[in-house]
């Protein structure tokens, strides 16, 4: 009887394990990413998959077997620029954390979208650094006690697809990792879109998240990011004060303009001509 994973072909040989703590979100969001991969016979040899440093970096690294760049600490759309301009035939795919793109990443981050760079970027959300002790973090709610906020968060915390929007991104989407088959759904339809594609997955930290908010198992956490997701035509009807605490879930925005490396190919074509 055969017992191994219907995934299991799109991981590394070596991969025994996985850097993810007990009832973490990122299982969750990789088996996603991998089904989308499997359902529509996509070569994972088209694609160079692109993590900065944090727990949802650990998702393609080293788990995945394919070309990825594991690079600095808030670099990654840096990196993946630069493998896309120079091999603009290749799907590029960035998976990363809060911390990592929104915190030291945040100008890569910007840019990256106001260019319209065509790469796919998902952004795992968990409201705090996760990874090394609980420290209060560009999404972290406004009064959560944390690490580095004893007395209660007094910033306010970035909302990260408003700010792909604003910045440019052409195709921004946002899910829980409770909606993981609608997640699969919309990573096909961003590796197909032309331009910056963001994804944002709010994601369960029952280690550090959990404990600093009293949700002291992942069960718990499960249950509150299902309450707390609002589909976007269901929240165009809600007031401020009603959305407060919620998550706004679904397709953000889905446009068309041009594309940096498509543009950059064409100036290049353009001088040969003229010389």
């Amino acid at each position: 009887m055969n017992t191994e994973h219907s995934l299991h072909k799109y991981l590394r040989p070596s991969a025994k394990r996985t850097a993810n703590c007990p009832g973490c979100g990122n299982g969750i969001l990789a088996q996603s990413i991998l089904r989308t991969f499997d359902e529509d016979a996509m070569s994972m040899d088209d694609f160079v998959f692109v993590s900065g440093i944090g727990c949802a970096a650990w998702i393609p690294s080293p788990l995945f077997h394919a070309d990825v760049l594991h690079t600095t600490h808030g670099r990654p759309l840096a990196f993946a620029t630069g493998v896309k301009l120079a091999d603009p035939k290749r799907n590029v795919m960035v998976i990363s954390g809060d911390g990592d793109l929104l915190a030291i990443g945040g100008n890569h981050f910007i840019h990256a979208a106001r260019r319209n760079i065509d790469m796919t970027v998902i952004c795992v959300n968990n409201g705090i650094y996760g990874m090394t002790g609980g420290q209060v973090a560009p999404t972290t709610p406004r009064g959560l006690k944390t690490m580095t906020s004893p007395y209660g968060n007094i910033e306010n915390e970035f909302d990260i697809s408003a700010l792909a929007v604003a910045a440019g991104a052409t195709y921004v989407a946002r899910w829980t990792v409770v909606q993981a088959l609608q997640i699969t759904k919309t990573l096909r339809k961003a590796i197909a879109h032309k331009g910056f594609s963001f994804i944002e997955i709010i994601s369960h930290c029952p280690v550090q998240f959990g404990r600093k908010t009293g949700m002291g198992s992942s069960t718990e956490m499960f249950d509150w990011l299902k309450e707390s997701s609002v589909p976007v035509k269901k929240a165009a009807g809600m007031s401020a004060d009603e959305l407060k605490g919620k998550f706004v879930i679904g397709e953000l925005a889905n446009i068309e303009k041009p594309v940096l490396d498509e543009e950059l190919a064409r100036m290049r074509k353009s001088l040969r001509e003229e010389g």
